[in-house]
């Protein structure tokens, strides 16, 4: 049973080899390019591939893919937009995923961008690296007793609102499915309520038609003036243009960004020589209480080792003909 590892990093292969001792019918080949039309014709000979978020996983793919015999798209994330998901079906191609890998993880990263952006953290550290000690432009303000607003409350969303709910804030939600588990002290409201009182807005959600650029000019209007806004989940759940309008509105004390929607081509890739021209990133981090990490919410060690585990059981689980809550369709 082989599969083809695409856009393979060193963390990679250093979190699934070790996991490899409880599947040993499975073989691994790494490579670097990413998943696409042209690079899918390397998948000849092999039964599964396994892609990230980034890959392009649409009808051309997909048909190379089948052509070349491959069975499974085995995706080492949770959200899976860019798979054509009606297409594998019509091709039967099987698509799994990994929804819950370490939803601490992402949570926590949430939180911390939160409170670097409120207490300007990464301005703080820079200042004093040049021997300037002085507290220009880094006051923040009290997280106890504000309102967080979390949208989303799955595994991570829900961990979200309890570390809010530790920080000694006000937490309030919204989801289409309301988390019963939550409701001794999440209060859930709807939506343009959630903009209009929370000082905190964190995101986890997915990326469906209804949630695409939920935050735009006119939901932006409605929040707080001096909210913090933080996206751990997909890029395209915020408009970057309109995001940039609100910023020079002065609406936001800070954004705080670990997914955007220009990363492709940029995340996990060093461009530090190049030049970025026309770039809507560039002009993000161009304002003073923006911070931006490279989607890095799973990556912690406990993170990848459960992606690595249930990547591989999902394999196993396409050759065994089994179905799970990992099927995307």
């Amino acid at each position: 049973m082989k599969m083809l590892f695409y856009a393979a990093k060193t963390y990679d292969k250093k979190s699934f080899d070790p996991e490899l001792s409880d599947f040993p019918d499975i073989e691994i080949e790494y490579i670097e390019h990413e998943l696409d039309p042209r690079s899918a014709l390397l998948a000849k000979g092999y039964e599964a591939v396994c892609a990230f978020v980034s890959a392009d996983v649409g009808e051309k793919t997909l048909q190379v893919l089948k052509d070349a015999g491959v069975k499974a798209v085995l995706m080492r994330c949770a959200g899976f937009n860019n798979v054509d998901a009606k297409k594998a079906e019509e091709l039967g191609i099987a698509v799994k995923r990994v929804p819950a890998y370490s939803p601490e993880a992402v949570s926590e990263l949430a939180m911390a961008l939160a409170l670097a952006v409120n207490r300007r953290l990464y301005k703080a550290y820079n200042k004093v690296r040049e021997n300037d000690y002085s507290l220009k432009n880094l006051r923040g303000v009290n997280m106890r007793g504000k309102t967080a607003g979390i949208v989303g409350t799955g595994k991570i969303g829900a961990y979200m609102c309890e570390q809010c709910r530790g920080f000694g804030m006000k937490v309030i939600a919204y989801d289409l499915y309301e988390n019963e588990s939550l409701k001794d002290y999440v209060t859930y409201v709807t939506l343009d309520e959630l903009f209009e009182r929370s000082d905190l807005i964190s995101l986890h959600c997915p990326l469906l038609d209804s949630t695409y650029h939920m935050i735009n000019i006119d939901t932006i209007k409605k929040m707080k003036d001096g909210v913090i806004l933080v996206n751990t989940s997909r890029g395209a759940l915020i408009s970057t243009n309109d995001l940039i309008e609100g910023i020079r509105m002065n609406k936001f004390l800070g954004v705080g960004l670990d997914v955007y929607e220009e990363e492709t081509g940029n995340v996990y890739e060093d461009r530090s020589d190049d030049i970025m021209e026309h770039s809507v990133t560039s002009r993000l981090l161009s304002f003073p209480n923006v911070m931006i990490t490279s989607h890095q919410g799973f990556y912690t060690m406990e993170a990848l080792s459960a992606i690595a585990r249930t990547t591989l059981q999902n394999f196993m689980d396409v050759i065994n003909g089994k179905h799970t809550q990992n099927d995307i369709y």
